[in-house]
């Protein structure tokens, strides 16, 4: 007996990460979407247990089939189709923060300060107690 299977585009689209098909279809081809660093096609079967590894707006996501849905439903049932790992979340998460950062224009320092501008920074810091 088969075990069931959806079509890759289908699923990406129930399971919410694109909000239409065609789109989910563009994302395949443009390698965004792949199985263990492999490249895919859109009629590619998705079965539970596989862990896909998907890149959609910057932001990189490593999920775990645990459902199959041939139709978009609402967005608690869409999140009960897969299981994101951990490490994903937390490297999503870091990522998101370095970019709101670097959007503000922050620079982390790529070094320990030394004797001078420990000075600086703590004169720095006594201006704001005035």
């Amino acid at each position: 007996m088969a075990e069931p299977s959806v079509r890759l585009d289908l699923w990406l689209w129930a399971a919410r990460f694109f909000k239409t098909r065609a789109l989910a279809k563009q994302a395949i081809e443009r390698g965004q979407v792949r199985i263990e660093g492999q490249a895919l096609k859109p009629s590619r079967s998705v079965r539970i247990g596989l862990v896909l590894q998907i890149e959609r707006a910057g932001e990189r996501y490593e999920v775990e089939v645990r459902g199959l849905a041939e139709q978009r439903g609402p967005a608690s049932v869409a999140q009960q189709l897969y299981a994101e790992s951990e490490a994903s979340v937390a490297a999503r998460l870091a990522e998101r923060e370095r970019r709101r950062f670097e959007a503000q224009g922050y620079r982390p320092p790529e070094t320990r300060p030394n004797k001078r501008q420990r000075r600086l920074i703590q004169a720095l810091g006594d201006l704001d107690a005035l």
